[in-house]
């Protein structure tokens, strides 16, 4: 990669966002509306972290910038030019999203990246931040920079498979207790409900463990924004199975309970693998909550109109009919598929 090509000038754009900002051509399966544009720093010499399950790891073969990021391409753009296509498009973005590797310069210049966005439009910003390159001055800095929102992708539900698969186990530089109390700091410096964690269902978690991870993420004054895991090729976890249907379909529906404040996971029913088995709320609020179709939605950050921005169409399955995440209101049909794969197994 040219290093005339970094960050701060220079981000790589998902292929959902590159289609949005007509860079690249390309249609939306069910003509589904991206909300968020999604830019990532990028450097010659990569992320410096190793995930087992991240197509953008430092040892998975090939060059950086040819890798693949949630099995698609990111290009590389100028930025400017990205943020001129999104103040034409400012009618209907409802927000942008900037993503940073584990880099010694990501710091600086994920402060850079969000001011000159902010410095030409009024769009709401993120930021998707790796705590272990950060410190408490940077969240600081970037909120005055202009970010709204913070993202902090955990990503496993246990401290032992967030060190196999990110931390020691993979040679990594994460660690489970920063990233935790990383998330504690900046919930003190954004606010209550402007913190979001990732997880991934399907990483060898049990349904109570990833239950009991959410509800730690809400008692803390966060929220989650859930994937299904979807291996990446030539990644340590390429032959690594995708979580049944039907457990990502009972963590989807936890997960809006538990950030909705309308139940909790030491309410829910457990049985002896950790299996969840019941909701513990009414039978006609539960169908209540069904019906909206809501929890299977795409869970992410908000525009200012509250509705999720950042849909990530397609990002944890691909387009047809077994949507993990629906990127727009699921319609009866879709419910009740849904509904025939709650509780299978």
């Amino acid at each position: 990669m040219d290093e005339r090509c970094s960050s701060p000038d220079h981000v790589r754009l998902s292929l959902a966002a590159a289609m949005t900002l007509d860079l690249v051509p390309g249609l939306f399966y069910r003509n589904a509306r991206l909300g968020c544009i999604n830019l990532l720093l990028t450097y010659p010499g990569g992320c410096a972290a190793n995930c087992a399950y991240c197509g953008l790891s430092n040892t998975r073969v090939g060059e950086y910038e040819d890798k693949s990021f949630i099995r698609v391409a990111w290009e590389v753009y100028a930025l400017d030019e990205v943020i001129g296509r999104i103040v034409e498009r400012e009618s209907y973005l409802a927000r942008a999203c900037v993503s940073m590797v584990t880099h010694r310069q990501a710091p600086a210049d994920m402060r850079e990246v969000v001011s000159r966005i902010r410095s030409r439009s009024s769009t709401p910003i993120s930021v998707l931040i790796t705590p272990t390159p950060l410190s408490r001055e940077d969240l600081v800095a970037m909120k005055d920079a202009g970010a709204d929102r913070v993202g902090i992708a955990i990503d496993a539900a246990r401290e032992g498979i967030f060190d196999d698969m990110r931390g020691e186990g993979v040679r990594g530089p994460h660690r489970w207790e920063r990233y935790w109390a990383f998330f504690e700091e900046a919930i003190e410096v954004y606010g209550r409900d402007m913190v979001g964690s990732h997880f991934m269902v399907g990483l060898g978690e049990t349904e109570r463990e990833m239950a009991e991870a959410m509800q730690r993420i809400r008692d803390m004054g966060g929220v989650t924004h859930l994937f299904s895991f979807f291996p990446e090729p030539e990644t340590r976890l390429t032959d690594w199975p995708q979580p049944p249907m039907g457990q990502y379909r009972r963590m989807q529906l936890a997960r809006y309970l538990i950030d909705e404040d309308v139940g909790r996971a030491d309410r829910f029913g457990f049985d002896a693998d950790g299996a969840l088995v019941s909701f513990g709320i009414p039978d006609d609020e539960l169908e209540r909550v069904l019906a909206s179709g809501e929890p299977f939605m795409t869970s992410g950050c908000p525009g200012e109109d509250g509705c999720v921005a950042c849909n990530r169409p397609y990002a944890n399955s691909l387009p047809g009919p077994d949507i993990r995440n629906f990127p727009f209101q699921p319609s009866e049909e879709d419910l009740e598929k849904v509904r025939s794969e709650l509780w299978s197994k």
